[in-house]
């Protein structure tokens, strides 16, 4: 256990372990204590960094989780700094073990509940939005324009409303009609037409793209679909921009049917519903070296605690998965459910190699200056915010989330892009990691964002809504998770996060699209 390891200045997270994680800034020349003994720092350790706690000689593998997250690059010396100018990654050829270790159903929590905004189709939500769905880039500008323009002091009249939301992007054009980009597009523009946190929308288009409103809305039945159209949320409206007259009378068409909405978006109220309607997507960006040894874990204590309560836990970020999926195909409840991982890691393998990339370039330039080195030990560290609970199911990218438990959805490591899939799947809060310090938001959904060190965490206070750094400090993973999983049931019941409260979250709308543009 990580408290059973702490010195004033290491965190060795396994025993197995031949690197440990500086606490603090160590100078060079400075004594540290592990369980293998004294050892003289050699170079300066900057917090976040891996200090190795024993030689490791050229070619043998560095351990970080007790697991392999490199190869030396030449010899290291007990008490030198290890990073990118001493370890590289390489290819482990993991075990899969396909559901050799699948954990037992955590014991059920009862009685948890939260303030939501319960939908006829049975989802609830977390906020109460008006969406302005934008069908293609030609219409982006009118739907922020029809948003935008809306008189703020006609809309203080709905206080049940959170606000009016412009969905813009810039594809729904040029590409294959009925293609994998294509039904993408269209599969995740009715997610979030859907979504739970979404009262009432009205789509914009320009008329002739290839994400043509009468598709989207036959494909995905828009029109009959319960709690779409319904007692509860108006629409479907459909404004095209060639059949109205361009783009004035688009606009004033737009702000006219939004007025005519809001009484029905803001009849509905918050009532109390049990936690089992949460729905948490899982993010980390700006990661940092006390990503896996704080804020990742305590968001794995959280995770495991809405599984509990009967709740669903969306893990993302494919390619941050890479180098650890070994660790979730064990714990998938079916063979099949492992398979569908492991097609997924293989997906990406072949596709980046299509552009001459690697999946080890992921880590970014901030990644590494916050401590980490490989792909390997940066998703280690990522899927430790998927708890210890059963692996239930695999999702392609935005598809509707309908399991109970914890799930993988299939998306790029790029932040609005992850949390947009998440978000048009279903996800009704997101529970955000930071070791560097993004700030982010994305509308219609609550992001909660969590920091894994104490000195960012004082710098950013504006942004961070929850401090796991203090684990560093003395407090048990266990407190820190219980501490984010009561700051969900209390934003879920309307408490704002520092993204809301700055009115962050309108431009993260990123459809991940694959595919070529035509």
């Amino acid at each position: 256990m990580l408290d059973e390891n702490f010195s004033s200045q290491l965190v060795r997270l396994d025993n197995f372990d031949n690197v440990a994680v500086a606490r603090t800034v160590i100078p060079a020349k400075a004594v540290l204590h592990s369980l293998e003994g004294e050892v003289v720092a050699l170079n300066a350790i900057p917090a976040g960094h891996k200090v190795a706690i024993q030689a490791i000689a050229q070619g043998e593998t560095v351990v970080k989780y007790g697991q392999i997250i490199g190869q030396a690059t030449c010899d290291i010396a007990a008490g030198e700094h290890v990073h990118s100018h001493n370890l590289a990654m390489i290819d482990v050829h993991a075990d899969y073990a396909p559901s050799s270790a699948v954990p037992p159903a955590p014991e059920p929590i009862e009685g948890r509940t939260f303030e939501g905004y319960v939908r006829t189709n049975g989802k609830v939500g977390t906020r109460n939005y008006l969406a302005v769905i934008s069908t293609v880039n030609c219409s982006a500008s009118v739907a922020r324009f029809i948003a935008e323009r809306f008189p703020q002091e006609e809309l203080a009249k709905y206080p049940n409303v959170d606000g009016i939301i412009a969905m813009k992007h810039g594809a729904g054009c040029g590409m294959q009609f009925g293609g994998e980009a294509h039904q993408t597009l269209n599969r995740l523009m009715a997610g979030m037409a859907q979504h739970p946190n979404v009262g009432g929308f009205l789509l914009v288009g320009l008329g002739c793209e290839t994400g043509a409103m009468g598709y989207l809305l036959q494909q995905h039945n828009l029109v009959q679909i319960d709690g779409v159209g319904g007692a509860d949320r108006p629409g479907p409206l459909v404004l095209s921009m060639q059949d109205m007259g361009g783009t004035m009378q688009t606009i004033e068409a737009g702000i006219a049917q939004i007025r005519t909405m809001l009484p029905q978006v803001n009849d509905i109220q918050r009532q109390t519903v049990s936690a089992s309607h949460l729905c948490v997507g899982l993010e980390c960006g700006g990661s940092d070296g006390n990503s896996g040894v704080t804020a990742n874990p305590a968001l794995g204590i959280a995770s495991d605690r809405i599984v509990a309560c009967g709740g669903t836990a969306i893990l993302s970020e494919t390619s941050e998965v890479y180098g650890a999926e070994h660790l979730l195909t064990r714990r998938a409840v079916t063979p099949e459910i492992a398979d569908k991982l492991i097609e997924r890691i293989e997906w990406w393998k072949k596709y980046v190699a299509m552009f001459g990339v690697e999946l080890d370039n992921n880590p970014s330039p901030g990644n590494k200056a916050g401590g980490l080195t490989t792909i390997a030990e940066k998703s280690l560290g990522a899927v430790a915010k998927a708890g210890s609970t059963a692996l239930v199911d695999v999702y392609h990218y935005a598809e509707p989330v309908e399991a109970k438990g914890l799930v993988l959805m299939d998306t790029p490591g790029y932040d609005p892009a992850s949390v947009t899939g998440m978000v048009a799947g279903g996800a009704n809060v997101i529970c955000f990691t930071t070791g560097r310090g993004s700030c982010f938001g994305c509308k219609p959904t609550p992001s909660i964002k969590i920091a894994t060190n104490t000195p960012m965490y004082d710098r950013m206070i504006s942004d961070m809504d929850i401090n796991a750094g203090t684990v560093l400090e003395g407090e048990s993973i266990t407190e820190a998770g219980e501490r984010i999983f009561e700051e969900i049931l209390a934003v879920a019941s309307g408490k704002k996060t520092k993204s809301e409260q700055q009115g962050i979250g309108d431009e993260e709308f990123v459809p991940w699209l694959v595919g070529p543009t035509l």
